[in-house]
């Protein structure tokens, strides 16, 4: 079916191309008689702006973008929730997509999005070298990094200290007694794996104890599956080499250990204590309520469309102040923003 035209729209009205023009756009500047002529046109047509062409005549766009690693896991699920509602009530439209943890795709879907001229795009990114930075300042569209931070400072980013996250894992594990703790993530090269583990060696180091007091083990990415793969392999470890404690850089990792050692008859916290990362909704209502690292999940995404806004409306007029439902404002002191994570205590290593 072939869209209806604005001239076909004039025609029918029996009024110009410019004053159908300017129902759409400026109504107040038109005589009731037309408006109401051009109104009845449109409905008896059914014709429908081409809302994408007239922000690219105009020169901007209301639509947003969120690009993250891995839409199956809640912790961005969550995120994103956050993101659309702050960039809904911008005024503007949030696109999400999600790269799999895959480069070849998040930078097929950063073309698509610099084609289609979105106002501003927050990238959760599977590579944070330098050059892929670099690469990425040169898109010539407004970017936030997300759950990450540029270690120059040149991309704006919003971000949690992901080092005091891991340091805040172990003390609490440390302080209960255990000496043998399994640090299961991956893979390694990811930087929040870096940096959680960085601070699990931390708390380690502060406690006067030996380096040797973890175990790190790597699993290909931070799923389920692989969580249960690692619990399968905990009552073959022989003592004293078997972990008293462990803690899973994220949540669905320790889930995925939480199922499985319990299948094999393993108690928790009895036999084994266990901390995650990120304090999903799934954690609290697990068999055996998670102790986790909260991260602020949904003010990261707000904060990040936040930044965006401040970019995409600069010289638009009638944009409006950003206020969520009945969340305070989202106040942020420069372009890098670093959320402090908070430990929550449940009976899974009480």
């Amino acid at each position: 079916m072939t869209a209806v035209s604005i001239k076909e729209v004039a025609a029918r009205a029996g009024v110009s191309i410019g004053t159908v023009s300017n129902v759409l756009n400026r109504p107040e500047t038109v005589t009731e008689v037309n408006r109401l002529r051009v109104q009845e046109a449109i409905e008896a047509l059914g014709y429908v702006r081409n809302e994408s062409a007239r922000q690219l005549r105009m020169g901007r766009s209301r639509f947003l973008a969120l690009v993250v690693l891995d839409i199956a896991n809640p912790f961005f699920t969550e995120l994103a929730r956050g993101a659309e509602l702050t960039a809904e009530a911008g005024g503007h439209t949030l696109l999400l997509c999600s790269s799999a943890e895959d480069l070849a795709r998040e930078r097929r879907h950063l073309e698509v999005l610099r084609q289609q001229r979105v106002a501003g795009i927050a990238l959760s990114p599977v590579d944070t070298s330098q050059e892929r930075l670099a690469e990425l300042r040169r898109l010539e569209v407004p970017l936030v990094l997300l759950d990450r931070s540029d270690p120059d400072g040149a991309t704006p980013s919003v971000s949690v200290d992901d080092v005091e996250g891991g340091r805040l894992a172990v003390a609490h594990l440390l302080a209960a007694g255990h000496r043998r703790i399994a640090v299961v993530g991956g893979p390694r090269g990811f930087v929040q794996v870096e940096h959680r583990i960085t601070g699990a060696r931390r708390a380690v180091a502060e406690a006067g104890l030996p380096p040797g007091t973890l175990v790190e083990v790597e699993v290909p990415a931070m799923h389920l599956e692989n969580g249960r793969a690692v619990g399968a392999t905990l009552d073959s470890w022989g003592r004293p080499d078997r972990p008293t404690a462990v803690f899973c850089l994220n949540d669905l990792l320790a889930l995925g250990v939480l199922q499985e050692v319990a299948r094999r008859g393993m108690r928790v916290p009895g036999d084994l204590a266990l901390v995650g990362y990120d304090d999903i909704d799934f954690a609290a209502a697990a068999t055996v309520p998670l102790t986790s690292v909260r991260q602020p999940t949904g003010l990261l995404g707000r904060s990040a469309v936040e930044l965006l806004l401040r970019r995409a409306t600069e010289g638009v007029a009638g944009v409006r102040t950003v206020d969520v439902r009945d969340d305070p404002p989202v106040v942020l002191p420069d372009r890098q923003v670093v959320y402090p994570p908070e430990l929550v205590v449940r009976a899974s290593s009480a």
